[in-house]
């Protein structure tokens, strides 16, 4: 498989000028400010059964991350 490098330094088997891999608009919000409040949300854990994120946080400090893709 061959992967090329963008000038971020992330590796994709698609082609630098591929739609997939374009960049987003200018000025297109990409989520919440560092700091800001998620809105409530239950997503299941690896073993099936749904957690509540502000729940389980306890007004805990927590880093979300979502991948828009990965290649495995």
């Amino acid at each position: 498989m061959t992967v090329e490098r963008d000038h971020h330094g992330f590796d994709a088997p698609a082609p630098l000028g591929h739609p997939g891999r374009a960049g987003l608009p200018q000025g297109h919000l990409t989520g919440p400010e560092v700091g800001e409040r998620l809105p409530d949300f239950k997503l299941p854990n690896a073993h099936g059964d749904l957690i509540d994120f502000h729940r389980s946080r306890a007004n805990g400090k927590a880093v979300v991350v979502f991948f828009r893709s990965a290649v495995w």
